[in-house]
């Protein structure tokens, strides 16, 4: 279904019943909604979940950029749209960022909250700086050569290697997500939504008080090291280590990881 602010049109699903404990799923870059399909087969008896498109991905329209900000004050008006009064916020890699920066503008609207592989930005100015100029040659790499070409590029950079060991037809349905996407979706994201260009969270997860569930795997060294340092910001904040995962834990390790998050749900209801 879709969901109308401003200019922008953001796609949405729901699934399980109204009374169960609400869950709202946002994907990473060059994902959709779709990534979080063997999750929902497995806990739409017992959670109610919300996926959502973001800006850029999947079938979300948003003809002007969407900043992070611009992202965060979108999904609110949703969830007051659907009389979400206060739910689980779940986000893997870019849209744990949006995650993150969603529950430090409006705690009082999150129950808990759980981030995969996500980070809270970078914490100087000459990081973000250099971030910007990253993201903006591969926006640039995906204007001048198209979507198919990054793709080969994407899934080929170090962040994704442990994927190459997943079953063929899992590695193909990745591909295909990755595919889907539009050229100007993508490169609005990178730019306007990218690790640089949005504000740093460290200082601020000091002020964050609600249970928070970290995620990362044990092949994934970058955010295994962010996510120790962001355990000692968030207060009511535990780290699970994931044997024999990279990057995207609940693709490689699926049954693990709809475990800790149904666990870390129940738990805080």
């Amino acid at each position: 279904m879709f969901f109308s602010i401003n200019d922008a049109s953001y796609w949405y699903e729901i699934h399980g019943e109204p009374g169960n404990p609400p869950v709202v799923m946002l994907h990473g870059f060059t994902g959709s909604m779709s990534t979080w399909a063997d999750f929902i087969a497995n806990w739409k008896d017992e959670l109610r979940i919300i996926t959502i498109d973001l800006p850029g991905h999947g079938q979300t329209k948003t003809p002007s950029p969407r900043t992070m900000e611009a992202c965060c004050a979108d999904l609110r008006a949703l969830f007051r749209y659907l009389q979400l009064e206060k739910f689980h916020l779940l986000g893997y890699s870019m849209g744990g960022r949006t995650a993150l920066s969603f529950a430090i503008a409006y705690p009082e609207l999150v129950q808990s909250l759980i981030l995969e592989s996500a980070s809270p930005g970078l914490d100087t100015k000459q990081e973000r700086d250099q971030r910007v100029e990253k993201d903006e040659q591969l926006a640039q790499k995906i204007e001048n050569e198209g979507v198919a070409s990054f793709v080969d590029f994407w899934e080929n950079i170090q962040l994704f290697q442990t994927q190459k060991a997943l079953p063929k037809h899992v590695q193909a349905e990745i591909r295909q997500e990755r595919l889907a996407q539009s050229a100007q979706g993508l490169t609005q994201s990178l730019r306007h939504m990218g690790t640089g260009s949005q504000a740093s969270r460290w200082n601020e997860m000091e002020q964050f008080s609600k249970p928070v569930l970290l995620i990362a795997g044990t092949y994934d060294e970058k955010f295994f090291v962010i996510n120790k340092m962001m355990e000692k910001r968030l207060g009511a904040s535990n780290l699970e280590i994931i044997e024999n995962a990279g990057h995207a834990i609940h693709v490689e390790q699926p049954k693990i990881f709809g475990k800790l998050v149904g666990e870390f749900i129940f738990q805080n209801e």
